[in-house]
């Protein structure tokens, strides 16, 4: 055996082991690690860093995976207001150009025509007439100063064409507003995470003091926790969760509060379980022959002895929670557009799915499937870990 023997080594220690040991979770904690650092990192990533990743170019709307097209870039009269690098990481940015995709460019001295980009079987050719002032606004290009932009043609067709032209290509291709799909799609994962964290976060507050109160003083206190524990235990989560939004209102806040006021209910069992059997074992009696307040025993000896199924129990509420935001979202009372979440992407392209861009509510799908696989796999591995027996 490497290193130091079992027997002198710390609980922890022998745990954080023993989960090493299990390759299918740590391959599950690399994934969900991978995700919140896209999550977090989203808007550094990912193609379209405008807020929500909501920049529209309905020309390319469903778009094949792989998809390139060519875009003239044309400065906006008013610049959007430069923002910090916390606020761009947190927000995006939104754009100071508006973007023409185009089949070709007609460029003189004083204007481009824009032959903007027509899917195979158009009827007609649309074109956008731009001035070349207007494509000079932000970038200090060249002025005559006799109201002329250029002094040729030749040197209009070289600067728009080396600074105003973008290639674009759309890795996962785009969705029916023309979005691209990869940074909608990276940036809904944020929602996923931070509701399972934040509703995690809320059940563990409501249900370790619940379950505290109920395991140690027992009695009528007990009984009263009890009551309400069985009366919310019996009421569908998914009703529940429906009812508090509907109640709350419609947004992000009122989803992480829906969700997390519904999964209290198993912490505050276990914990009360797990109280109830060591409530009367030997440190517990020495507390009190000691003096200490009832919070403190519970608060600083009881609970740091039961947060092994705790733990346990926080991972899989976590996947229970991205499922149910997943359904909220869906069912149009979750989180609200533009902002991206992997339920409302389902939602606006399930019709899809019986057309020839299934992937744009598959992809989606399919990353809840393995998110939620990942937090179930960790919560096996975390119970094998963290098992006394073995």
């Amino acid at each position: 055996m490497d290193g130091k023997p079992q027997q002198n080594q710390s609980p922890k220690a022998l745990a954080w082991k023993r989960f090493r040991s299990n390759k299918l979770g740590m391959v599950s904690l690399g994934f969900v690690i991978l995700w919140a650092l896209l999550a977090i990192f989203a808007y550094v990533i990912i193609p379209d860093k405008t807020p929500n990743a909501n920049r529209q170019i309905l020309e390319i709307s469903t778009k094949k995976p792989g998809f390139e097209v060519d875009m003239l870039m044309v400065p906006k009269e008013t610049p959007p207001v430069k923002t910090s690098f916390l606020d761009f990481l947190l927000n995006g940015r939104p754009d100071d150009c508006i973007y023409l995709p185009f089949d070709s460019l007609h460029i003189n001295k004083e204007t481009t025509t824009v032959y903007l980009y027509q899917a195979e079987g158009a009827s007609s050719v649309r074109t956008e007439i731009v001035d070349n002032t207007e494509l000079l606004a932000n970038n200090n290009g060249p002025s005559t100063g006799s109201g002329t932009c250029f002094s040729s043609k030749e040197e209009a067709e070289s600067y728009i064409r080396s600074h105003c032209v973008k290639h674009r290509k759309f890795l996962l291709g785009t969705d029916q507003f023309g979005r691209d799909f990869l940074s909608r799609l990276v940036l809904g994962s944020r929602i996923s995470l931070t509701v399972g964290f934040i509703a995690v976060l809320l059940s563990l507050m409501i249900g370790i003091v619940m379950g505290s109160l109920g395991g140690f003083f027992r009695g009528k206190v007990d009984d009263a926790v009890v009551w309400f524990i069985n009366v919310v235990w019996s009421i569908p989560t998914l009703l529940l969760v429906i009812a508090i939004t509907f109640a709350l209102g419609k947004g992000i806040a009122q989803v992480f509060i829906a969700v997390g006021l519904t999964m209290w209910v198993e912490v505050a069992r276990i914990v009360r379980g797990q109280i109830l059997s060591i409530r009367e074992t030997t440190f517990v009696e020495a507390g009190r022959a000691l003096g200490f307040k009832d919070l403190r025993i519970i608060f600083r000896h009881i609970l740091p002895n039961i947060l092994n199924p705790i733990i346990v129990v926080s991972a899989a509420n976590f996947a229970s929670a991205i499922l149910l935001e997943a359904g909220l979202s869906f069912l149009g009372i979750g989180v609200q557009p533009p902002m991206p979440s992997w339920g409302s992407m389902i939602k606006e392209n399930y019709a899809f799915i019986i057309l020839d861009a299934a992937y744009l509510a598959i992809l989606p799908g399919i990353a809840i499937m393995l998110l939620v696989l990942a937090f179930m796999l960790i919560g096996n591995a975390l119970r094998e870990a963290l098992d006394v027996k073995n």
